[in-house]
């Protein structure tokens, strides 16, 4: 029978009507999370504060240093004001006799220095002219020059570099006040926070553990006690050792013949041992140029004391002494000066030998430690039986790898003649 077309087709299968619209005409799977909004706000809010904080933080840098400097430098003053004040002298008095005398110290150093320094530089640019002289004269001889002073001081004159750097010296008076006037403001503020922090150490102690449980308050004030002693005992430690670089110094410069010796010594001592990382330095360059001024020779035999006795107190007396007196080993002491260098700089380098022996010492009662076994090798010594099992050990690699199935053969003997 002859299909017509309507049953030579095949019918398409009939697809499912769409699905109503929701409501308002907007499919419901695109709608937006009612807590989406929220979130976005509360996102946005916490950048926000965290920038903020951010700026915050880095525009309170440096008061927050200034701060921890106080505090450090009230921690050591603290044990000569609880002393004085055990003694009936009221605590606010004691704290300003004990700054006083150590203004009253800190400022004839540097009078007494300062006029020294003076006086040396007048004289060094009074005998300019005689230096230049002999190294011209030095150099005529063996280089095969003619120079003489006349054109060196003209040449000198004249030259471009000279007059950039006058220039450049006096654009620079400005900047040189700031900075001066500046660090006079910081030493205030230092010196002021210090004060409070050692006058008002009951009522700051009492503030603090007022917030605290009583279990924590006796931590706190155990913290406190500890940080105390150690912070004492390191500038025990640095005062012993200023003492004993003055005291070398001085027998060289005293033999060396260079004036003013006393109060070099007295500089090279405090400075090198109360200013990090660049006292050093500052230390020795004050002796090198008073010793150029008697003779050049000296000031290259005080260059070379200097950086001797500094890798022997580097190395050999700053372990020693910080192990005693502040009781944490020489390789923790080296290591918290670098890190503290690395965070705070010279602050670091100055504060981080007795914050690592305050929490060194805090964190030792909480670790709980055990008898060690009476062993050999805790002594560093190897046990008896070591030695013969290295020797059974070093035999049997000797015979080399047995056959399978077949008899072990016995090693060669020396009296064989094999």
């Amino acid at each position: 029978m002859p299909l017509t077309d309507e049953t030579a087709q095949d019918p398409q299968p009939s697809s499912p009507p769409p699905p109503p619209p929701a409501a308002g005409g907007v499919d419901g799977a695109a709608r937006m999370p009612r807590w989406l909004p929220r979130a976005m706000v509360l996102a946005l809010t916490l950048v926000a504060c965290f920038q903020l904080g951010s700026w915050a933080f880095h525009q309170l840098l440096s008061l927050l240093i200034n701060i921890l400097i106080a505090f450090f430098l009230a921690l050591a003053v603290e044990p000569a004001v609880s002393r004085m004040a055990s003694h009936g002298v009221r605590r606010g008095l004691a704290t300003f006799l004990v700054f006083f005398a150590v203004l009253i110290a800190s400022v004839g150093f540097v009078v007494l220095l300062g006029s020294m320094l003076a006086g040396q530089i007048i004289e060094i640019v009074e005998d300019f002219p005689k230096y230049l002289d002999s190294l011209i004269n030095w150099t005529n001889q063996n280089f095969r020059t003619e120079l003489s002073r006349v054109a060196v001081q003209d040449s000198l004159l004249h030259s471009d570099w000279l007059q950039r750097y006058v220039q450049n010296s006096a654009s620079g008076v400005l900047d040189i006040s700031t900075t001066v006037l500046g660090g006079l403001f910081r030493l205030l503020t230092i010196f002021l926070f210090s004060f409070y922090f050692a006058a008002d150490g009951p009522r700051l102690r009492r503030t603090v553990c007022s917030v605290l449980p009583p279990a924590k308050q006796a931590e706190v004030l155990r913290a406190w006690e500890i940080a105390v002693d150690k912070t004492g005992g390191y500038i025990y430690s640095r005062g012993l050792m200023a003492l004993i670089s003055g005291v070398a110094h001085y027998i060289l410069l005293e033999i060396l013949g260079i004036p003013y010796a006393p109060v070099l010594a007295v500089w090279v001592g405090l400075v090198s041992q109360f200013l990090p990382t660049i006292g050093t330095y500052l230390a020795g360059a004050l002796p090198f140029l008073i010793a150029f001024t008697v003779a050049p020779w000296y000031a290259l035999w005080v260059l070379g004391f200097v950086v001797i006795y500094q890798q022997f107190e580097n190395y050999v007396l700053q372990p020693k002494l910080t192990a005693r007196t502040v009781d944490i080993h020489p390789a923790v002491a080296f290591g918290s000066v670098v890190a503290g260098t690395a965070l705070l700089g010279a602050v670091g380098a100055l504060i981080a030998i007795p914050a690592v022996a305050t929490l060194q010492a805090f964190l030792g009662a909480y670790v709980k430690r055990y008898d060690v076994t009476d062993d050999p090798r805790v002594h560093g010594h190897r046990r008896r039986g070591a030695g013969r099992t290295l020797a059974r050990m070093r035999r049997a690699l000797r015979r080399g790898p047995l056959r399978r199935g077949g008899p072990r053969v016995p090693p060669p003997r020396a009296d064989s003649g094999a």
